[in-house]
């Protein structure tokens, strides 16, 4: 017997019921890399009817997992973006589900202004309004070459499903 099934023979606690975000035709999954890496592109929870999207970490990679725009801030923040706006996609999202972002920038004093004016036209472009929650830090990412790096979490109740 495991520990989850002894717990809820008990009335302990149960797993939360998760399933993996993918969407390949816009990035690959990372474990599938050359050089693989032990995370998924982010976690569906279904919650009593409302739906919760944790997007991992995501940057200016392509579907091959290579990193694209070396050098170019803005289109390696654009190609996040459009990395991002796919897997919300794939579960049924876009970003006015968005409730919140974490903004990874290799060099904010260089960037945050160019990173600023660049979000703030995609935010307009999606039409949010309220803007999400955004924190912005300056760290060292896992491949020197990208500048940016961005974490969203969205959050929505699915429509019915027609039987």
């Amino acid at each position: 017997m495991t520990i989850i099934e002894a717990l809820e023979q008990i009335g302990g606690a149960t797993q939360v019921k998760r399933k993996a975000i993918s969407n390949p035709s816009v990035l690959n999954e990372a474990f599938k890399y050359e050089r693989p890496s032990s995370f998924s592109r982010g976690l569906r929870i279904d919650l009593n009817g409302l739906t919760i999207l944790l997007i991992s970490g995501t940057a200016s990679i392509d579907e091959y997992g290579n990193t694209v725009h070396v050098g170019d801030f803005r289109a390696q923040l654009r190609r996040t973006y459009h990395n991002i706006t796919g897997l919300l996609a794939a579960e049924g999202a876009s970003w006015k589900d968005v409730v919140r972002t974490t903004c990874y920038l290799r060099d904010i004093e260089r960037d945050y202004a160019e990173f600023n004016e660049e979000r703030t036209a995609f935010f307009a472009e999606q039409g949010l309004d309220p803007l999400p929650a955004s924190t912005g830090i300056q760290a060292i990412l896992c491949r020197p070459e990208l500048l940016v790096e961005i974490e969203a979490i969205a959050m929505f109740i699915p429509p019915p499903k027609e039987d």
